[in-house]
């Protein structure tokens, strides 16, 4: 049996090395300098020992003993990976694999609990969150008690996206909705528009209410708001079908990919986007598509929303390894929201007529 197809231990560390398996162990754990009983040549030895072999610690001793493993976890309440979905998440990950790559830590994407309508559970029997120092949290929504649950646990976490669960206690990095969507709607009653349309999404998300709240406190004294809610099974020439006795000459639509297909029906009904019905969207595709249309529209810098919690969780941990636990428990947790990029496109102008 030899080094290259044997399990590596510390033991056959500490045998090569020709020290003890408890040198091996302080090395390994990053204690060798803290506790300053190592000579430099020593440790120097050991970690040649550890290259030539490719030992891999085990995470889970290393979390037993109160190391930390450099893994950063990655939980996603919705499949990451189907075509609709990629425009959401593809971005978030990009900015958590820089960010992570930038810290000296490994990504361990969550996937073993199953999707059950549509969501994963956070605490399900085949869940291995501990293998992680901490998690990311990735998903429109959150499911509340499992937030407040997690909280409770005192593991390292941050959320993704604003939430309101437990208090306001939810640590997260988020987008300002709100003042996105006021901005947009400021635009569209500086052009005379006073009769206004909005396709929503449910408002069980926080970012689905806040893009409401926005447009809503935009447009309040400026004239009225039709409504319809894209649910399960409704398609946007039935929401369209529902707004349009209002005789609206703006529409704000939230998810893109509805814009773009509304858009496609309004063009083979005869509508003409702006001179008949202007398009505001409140969100924007991060991927180039066939017969894209310029959509005056919001951007969310969701890049650098995944990079910005990586940056969240690691200050917490380094808190957690620097400080009373206590104290670091006890710490106000990071509430951050980033500013949109409002882009003029193409769809938005003055009323007809």
């Amino acid at each position: 049996m030899t080094a290259s197809t044997a399990r590596i231990t510390q033991r056959m560390i500490a045998d090569i090395a020709g020290v003890s398996q408890s040198t091996v162990s302080l090395v390994l754990n990053g204690k060798a300098d803290e506790t300053r009983r190592i000579p430099a040549a020593t440790r120097d030895r050991v970690l040649e020992v550890i290259r030539e072999t490719t030992y891999v610690a085990n995470p889970v001793a290393r979390s037993l003993a109160g190391a930390t493993n450099g893994l950063i976890g990655v939980f996603t309440y919705e499949p990451a990976f189907p075509n609709r979905s990629s425009d959401f998440y593809t971005p978030l990950l990009t900015g958590i694999e820089s960010a992570a790559e930038g810290v000296g830590a490994d990504l361990l994407v969550f996937t073993s609990t199953p999707v059950v309508d549509g969501h994963r559970r956070l605490f399900h029997e085949s869940n291995r969150l501990r293998l992680a120092d901490g998690c990311i949290l990735l998903g429109r929504e959150m499911d509340p008690d499992e937030l407040e649950r997690l909280l409770d646990t005192a593991y390292p976490f941050v959320a993704i996206g604003r939430r309101d669960a437990a208090g306001g206690r939810v640590p997260y990095v988020g987008v300002d909705y709100v003042s996105a969507t006021r901005s947009l709607a400021d635009m569209a009653v500086g052009l005379g528009h006073t009769r206004f349309g909005l396709l929503r999404l449910p408002l069980t998300a926080e970012s689905s209410r806040d893009r409401r709240e926005g447009l809503v406190a935009g447009l309040t004294g400026h004239g009225d708001l039709a409504e319809a809610e894209m649910t399960t099974g409704t398609t946007v020439t039935d929401a369209w079908d529902a707004i349009r006795p209002s005789r609206p000459t703006v529409l704000f639509i939230e998810d893109p990919v509805d814009a773009q297909l509304l858009h496609e029906h309004l063009s083979a009904s005869g509508i003409r986007v702006p001179e008949d019905l202007s398009i505001v969207v409140l969100g924007e595709h991060n991927r180039p598509r066939e017969r894209a249309v310029d959509h005056t529209r919001l951007s969310a810098p969701r890049t650098e929303l995944g990079a910005r919690a990586v940056a969240a969780l690691t200050a917490r941990l380094e808190a957690l390894h620097t400080t009373d636990t206590d104290s670091a428990a006890d710490a106000d947790p990071v509430q951050e929201l980033l500013p949109c990029t409002i882009v003029a496109g193409a769809t938005l102008a003055a009323p007809p007529g």
